[in-house]
């Protein structure tokens, strides 16, 4: 071993050599024998190794950790870039050359960076998985109002981009899914809201029965969506329709007898109007009614404590009510001239009431079904009588014809006579049409009288015998005519024989004098002033033709009811009529 200086004297400093050349003097002078001095170098050089040797162990140690840590790195650096789903990342280097410090110190920010993006993209995904997680529950109905949720386990071995979007796209879903409850669950409320304040309920009490988050106090993010609070409100909607369409029923029933009570006792118009609320909604749909209270059951509750009170008051005045529908019944049989016995219905109708045996609601609804089989009646015999009233009128019509055509000052300018001309001519157009419309008339009421199995009578008089007689008469007044025309014809043949015998002579007639002419003016259908002649239609051996239609229950004694009795007719008055120079009107 060599030996160096004990001390260096330009480093100014102990060293092993200076260290040596001291032990050796101290040898020196001690007296140490060459053995001893050997022994103890020895000594010295196997301490010397030992040191050595324990340093380069510790050094290849620190080196194993040292690669073992670059390892660590590396396989860390690996797993983060799977799970953050990043195959590649910049400022990673790619020559791994170098020392292990080096290496290890190029890794360490980019592991740093890799943490610290991990720590964000769990962050995210446990932002997104909760919400996920307390939309569910809401749907789901096992999240209660003002809960909160737990902490969600993210998955961090995928905490990938493509794993945040899945879970953000059905974080979306779930975010339409509830906005569209949340409408859905708003809808069901504002109609919840609108049914209660028709029905004129408590709209908290009654929608807070389905959830407590219902309550307007409690805003909209907050209000309950689950499956089962959706369906309580479709239920109760389904349930408060039900109501109201029942409401709506019973309000227009209980209205219907108001009005069936008023008209029967002739109610004033100002009591009415305090029942126009109940009245208003008569006819209306369910839809339609839509004012606040408008079906509140204290309402139908007034109205039916007004129908039982006017009820009461029907009893009392039970005769009355009775006689005017009585009266309305024989109104309906005079309108279609169907005779009745009015008194004999009005006592038995005493009778009844007197008697007590039949209760008065029996005896009205009786009376309410006689009107309508008589509206039914009157209603089949319409048509016919429509066409017996123009028939008459015709007739009429055809009556003052003949008056005007016997009239011999009736070309004179008289006042009123051009009027006069006008209704001729109308006249003659009508006449023309009678035989037609008998034999409509004929038709329609044998094919009434088929399909009804009775006679079709007109104020008791059967209708077909009234038209077989008018025919006969009308044919009977035809041959009259005719008979006059040839008598003319005869008388003239004579005249002009005469003539040309004895030469011409004055006619023995007396001139009438033009002051006592008869002018004729302006006249009216009907009997007596009009000209209209007093005859009628012979049916029946006691009365010569003479009958009244019986209208709003009485007897109408001027109308005529049948044709005129043409054949009654005097001879001196057709002699007239012919010796006037007037032509005969032809019949159709």
């Amino acid at each position: 071993m060599a030996v160096t200086d004990a001390q260096n004297p330009l480093l100014g400093e102990t060293t092993c050599g200076s260290l040596l050349k001291k032990l050796q003097e101290i040898w020196d002078e001690v007296g140490e024998s060459d053995e001893e001095r050997d022994k103890m170098l020895l000594q010295l050089e196997q301490e010397c190794l030992d040191v050595y040797k324990r340093k380069v162990e510790q050094a290849a140690k620190s080196r194993a950790q040292l690669l073992q840590s670059l390892s660590d790195a590396k396989l860390e650096l690996s797993s983060l870039q799977s799970a953050l789903g990043e195959k590649s990342f910049a400022g990673i280097p790619e020559d791994t050359s170098g020392t292990i410090k080096e290496q290890l110190a190029a890794i360490a920010p980019i592991l740093k960076q890799l943490w610290e993006q991990k720590e964000e993209r769990i962050k995210e995904f446990s932002d997104v998985q909760s919400q996920i997680q307390k939309i569910c529950g809401e749907i789901a109905g096992s999240l209660s109002l003002g809960d909160q949720t737990g902490t969600p386990a993210v998955d961090e071995s995928d905490l990938s981009l493509k794993k945040l979007d899945e879970y953000q796209s059905q974080l979306q879903e779930l975010q339409k899914e509830k906005s569209d409850r949340l409408h859905k669950v708003l809808e069901f409320v504002s109609t919840v809201h609108d049914l209660c304040a028709v029905l004129g309920m408590d709209f908290f009490s009654t929608v807070t029965e389905v959830h407590p988050s219902l309550n307007d106090s409690t805003g909209v993010q907050s209000k309950s969506i689950s499956n089962d609070t959706l369906a309580r409100l479709a239920k109760m909607v389904l349930t408060l329709k039900e109501d109201k369409k029942q409401r709506l029923h019973r309000l227009q029933e209980l209205a219907s007898l108001l009005i069936d009570l008023w008209n029967l006792m002739d109610t004033p118009p100002e009591e009415r109007r305090l029942f126009d609320h109940v009245t208003c909604n008569m006819s209306a749909t369910v839809d339609e009614v839509t004012v606040p209270g408008a079906l509140a059951l204290d309402l139908i509750e007034q109205a039916e404590v007004e129908v039982e009170r006017l009820d009461q008051l029907k009893a009392s005045r039970m005769k009355e009510i009775a006689f005017k529908k009585q009266t309305e019944l024989e109104e309906i049989f005079a309108r279609a001239h169907i005779e009745i016995d009015p008194e004999a219905a009005r006592e038995k109708i005493m009778a009844l009431i007197d008697s007590g045996d039949i209760e008065p609601a029996e005896l009205l609804a009786d009376m309410d079904n006689q009107i309508a089989k008589a509206k039914e009646e009157a209603l089949s015999r319409k048509d016919i009588l429509d066409k017996v009233e123009k028939w008459m009128s015709a007739c009429e019509e055809e009556s003052w014809l003949e008056d005007y055509n016997r009239d011999e000052n009736r070309y004179n300018a008289s006042r009123g006579a051009h009027l006069n001309l006008k209704r001729a001519e109308k006249a003659r157009i009508l006449v023309n049409k009678i035989p037609a419309l008998v034999d409509t008339l004929v038709a329609k009421t044998r094919a009434w009288e088929e399909d009804h199995g009775m006679s079709f009578s007109y104020d008791s008089v059967p209708l077909l015998a009234m038209l077989e007689e008018y025919a006969m008469l009308r044919h009977e007044r035809e041959e009259e005519k005719r008979r006059l025309r040839d008598q003319k014809k005869h008388q003239d043949q004579q005249h002009t024989e005469q003539e040309a015998i004895f030469g011409s002579r004055p006619s023995p007639a007396r001139p009438v004098s033009v002051g006592n002419k008869k002018v004729i003016g302006p006249r009216t259908n009907g009997g007596g002033a009009n000209g209209t002649p007093n005859r009628r239609l012979s049916l029946n051996p006691h009365q010569n033709g003479s009958r009244s239609i019986v209208k709003d229950g009485k007897r109408d004694n001027n109308r005529p009811v049948a044709p005129l009795n043409y054949v009654a007719i005097s001879k001196d008055d057709a002699a007239s009529h012919v010796s006037g120079g007037d032509p005969v009107p032809s019949t159709p």
